[in-house]
């Protein structure tokens, strides 16, 4: 580990060194100098250049591989990063919401394998080299790239021309640049701008998201994790996802899944019984996705059914649960005291009857929200801020900050940085929370059953529901069908005689 972070120093270790060195450059050894010079072709002048290497650290991050090349012949430059480890095990997928110009700062690390998409300008980049930048770097990127062809589109496509205009205006107004700068960097031929993050003018939001199946990829977060602008999810590749990235032989077939030995849970005796295929299509992609569905006991609680979709096209995955018992005849409360991050670890099934609280944020989840779950708690947390996480954005571009103020409080909640309370509230008593302590009581945990009002019977339609002695209602009912049905053969009989007298 010790050699690893002395020859993956961080930018601030490399620029201190640099500082204090007072050798020349062409005088130090190569192993004190923390940028590397490698001469290299030119593939614009075909000359001689200069590729210089810094192999460098990002905190919270990795290690990477820093490479800028210049070629003092024809003026050409350009720069590239790379990962110096492997890819990962799962794909990464990292989304800011830039509110403030401040947040143009953050820096972005792009590899090869990244995908970056900008939703409100209905703007996707695809993968392509390695870049070391930051948001507003990114923004001044699409502005040159695509600006480049513009004059000769206006002549061949003028559909075209407006559309990517109108793309460009967009990107501008958020960068605060004006035709005023354009020209002077025309005529003097040096890029002289103001940081997009020191000007004064009004910004419209947007949400950027780096997609990257490799992993390798990042956006800066401000402060810590707990930024409630920044969110990072991994996921699982597709197969066609580990084909692009060469892990996967394209020819190769598919190894079949052997769904029979997959051992989901346990069924009432401890094994695994049958799960039922359903055949169905994708939510996502609209191509052909089976649901499966499993019956689980769940120890000290009861029979659940869990509903799962995993497209192998598009990677669309979710799942749900259902009560596999009777209607309990009391609701239940259960109440837990999370103190640490292995209460975070505890398994949770919310029913879609059940509703969430936590009252130190002033958090309710009214039943329904989210549907049926079995996670973690963690999981379940991650859930409910992915979900809110959309509705500050919208918020914010009407200048309310009170949310994003609320979701910063949930992300401490959901990290464990601070104690709070969590409440499930179940009138048909399907919910569940991981005892810890079982058989005996958990000291944090409180469970308490409750008398249903007659308004959440209402609600349930569990009023007019008849579960016992409606064997002589289906009797009664079948006793006024014959009579009816007589009634008819003899109505029949008395027409067909008065036709034929």
């Amino acid at each position: 580990m010790a050699s690893q972070s002395a020859l993956f120093p961080t930018i601030g270790k490399v620029v201190d060194s640099a500082a204090k060195s007072e050798k020349p450059q062409g005088t130090q050894e190569d192993d004190e100098r923390p940028v590397q010079e490698v001469e290299s072709l030119c593939m614009k002048c075909y000359k001689q250049g200069v590729t210089r290497m810094l192999l460098t650290s990002i905190p919270f991050f990795r290690e990477v591989i820093v490479m800028s090349f210049r070629c003092e012949h024809c003026g050409f430059q350009n720069n590239e990063i790379q990962s110096a480890g492997s890819i990962r095990p799962e794909g990464a997928v990292y989304t800011a919401r830039i509110l403030t110009r401040k947040d143009l700062d953050r820096t972005i690390v792009k590899s090869e394998n990244c995908t970056i998409t900008i939703p409100d300008l209905d703007l996707t980049i695809p993968p392509s080299r390695g870049q070391l930048t930051t948001v507003e770097g990114i923004l001044r990127n699409i502005v040159t790239d695509l600006g480049a062809d513009q004059p000769l589109r206006r002549v061949q496509n003028e559909a075209a021309y407006n559309k990517i205009g109108k793309i460009i205006g967009h990107i501008k107004e958020i960068l605060g640049d004006d035709d005023e700068e354009d020209k002077e960097e025309s005529t003097t031929g040096e890029i002289k701008r103001q940081s997009a993050a020191d000007k004064d003018a009004p910004m419209k939001p947007f949400v950027i998201t780096l997609d990257d199946p490799a992993g390798n990829s990042f956006l800066e977060f401000v402060g810590s994790m707990a930024d409630p602008k920044w969110n990072m999810r991994t996921y699982r590749r597709t197969r066609q996802q580990n084909i692009d990235l060469g892990l996967i032989n394209p020819d190769a077939e598919p190894e079949p899944e052997k769904k029979e030995e997959e051992q989901i849970g346990g069924g009432l005796e401890g094994t695994n019984e049958e799960i039922y295929i359903f055949p169905g299509t994708c939510s996502s992609c609209g191509h052909k996705s089976d649901t499966l569905v499993k019956k689980v006991n769940i120890p000290y609680f009861k029979d659940v059914l869990i509903m799962s979709v995993n497209c192998e096209l598009c990677g669309y995955r979710d799942n749900e649960v259902k009560s596999g018992g009777a209607i309990a005849e009391k609701g239940k409360r259960i109440t837990l005291k999370v103190e640490d991050r292995d209460d975070l670890s505890r398994d949770i099934l919310k029913s879609e009857s059940c509703g969430l609280t936590i009252p130190e944020i002033e958090l309710v989840l009214e039943a329904g929200t989210l549907g049926g779950r079995f996670t973690t708690l963690e999981g379940i947390l991650d859930q409910v801020y992915e979900e809110l996480s959309e509705k500050v954005f919208s918020d914010a571009k009407k200048g309310d900050s009170t949310f994003e103020s609320f979701l910063g409080k949930l992300k401490s909640v959901k990290n464990a940085e601070r104690p709070f309370t969590l409440i499930l509230d179940d009138p048909l008593a399907n919910s569940y929370l991981q005892n810890l302590y079982a058989p005996d009581p958990d000291p944090n945990m409180t469970i308490e059953e409750y008398e249903r009002t007659w308004e959440q019977n209402e609600e349930l339609g569990l009023n007019d529901m008849k579960v016992e002695g409606y064997e002589n209602d289906v009797k009664e009912d079948k006793a006024k069908e014959g009579e009816g049905e007589e009634t008819k053969e003899v109505k029949e009989e008395v027409k067909s005689k008065e036709e034929t007298s």
